[in-house]
């Protein structure tokens, strides 16, 4: 998921996935505050920071290395101990803290111990963290549900159609021997023929009440087989074919396009239970 930020109490501070979970840069979140950067390893050095980290660590952490963490748990505290995020992941694996470098730099932590920190730098801060991230992840939550629902829609539409391509209504019909030979006044009305099995004044007779033509009533798939369909019969003519030949032509590659599309909408509702 690319980088979200939200807006503390004035403050811009970036979020980030890894691990499929959310961290928080450590680094924005003491941008107003005095000290700045080093607050971070100010924290680091507490041992009840070390503690806390080490739980965490121990909890969600298969790779933690628990015997240097006991190495360092015994030093914390001292007036000599010094602690860096850096020095942190490299000695014990962990990876609750990462340093990331680039326009998003710095030192980030999964969002408990963002919160653990946000506590130790001010508890009004912390809350108001916590606050905008859930804000965050509610949003995020609703444009979830609505892309979930749009899917399902067009989960819906999708198997009716191809419903109807079972019963074989949008498939072009195969043209008898008659249809083939016959001249059709215009090339209009030869790619109706090829496409819908009908030209315009039989499909207006056999339609008396549907407002528009043939083509205003076709389905996207068959006015993309159409656009095809008129491109190739341009071919065939510069070819020198006879309307005859070109109709059959083109009534074999009509079936076949709207074969192939109506399975790739099939494809598209695979996992969903339409109702």
């Amino acid at each position: 998921m690319k980088n979200r930020s939200i807006t503390v109490q004035g403050t811009d501070v970036a979020i980030t996935s890894r691990h499929e979970q959310d961290y928080i840069s450590l680094t924005d979140m003491v941008k107003n505050f005095d000290g700045g950067s080093a607050l971070i390893e100010q924290w680091l050095k507490n041992k009840d920071t070390v503690l806390f980290l080490g739980v965490w660590e121990q909890i969600n952490n298969r790779g933690f290395n628990s015997l240097e963490f006991e190495g360092i748990r015994n030093e914390a505290g001292r007036n000599s101990f010094y602690l860096s995020a850096k020095k942190w992941i490299n000695a014990t694996g962990a990876i609750g803290l990462y340093a990331k470098a680039g326009r998003y730099g710095g030192t980030y932590a999964h969002r408990d111990i963002a919160f653990e920190f946000g506590s130790w730098l001010s508890p009004e801060f912390k809350l108001y963290l916590i606050k905008e991230f859930q804000r965050l992840k509610d949003d995020e939550a609703r444009a979830t549900s609505l892309e979930w629902n749009f899917q399902r829609t067009l989960a819906k539409v999708n198997y009716r159609i191809h419903t109807d391509a079972i019963k074989e209504r949008l498939i072009p019909p195969q043209l008898t021997k008659a249809q083939t030979v016959t001249v059709y006044a215009s090339e209009a009305d030869l790619l109706n023929v090829a496409l819908f099995g009908m030209t315009a004044a039989q499909w207006r007779q056999a339609n008396p009440g549907q407002p528009g033509n043939m083509r205003d009533a076709a389905t996207l798939e068959q006015l993309v087989v159409l656009s095809n369909l008129e491109s190739i019969n341009a071919v065939l003519i510069h070819q020198g074919l006879p309307a005859s030949e070109r109709l059959a032509q083109l009534n074999g590659i009509a079936i076949t396009q709207m074969r192939s599309l109506l399975s790739a909408t099939a494809i598209k509702r695979l996992g969903q239970t339409p109702e």
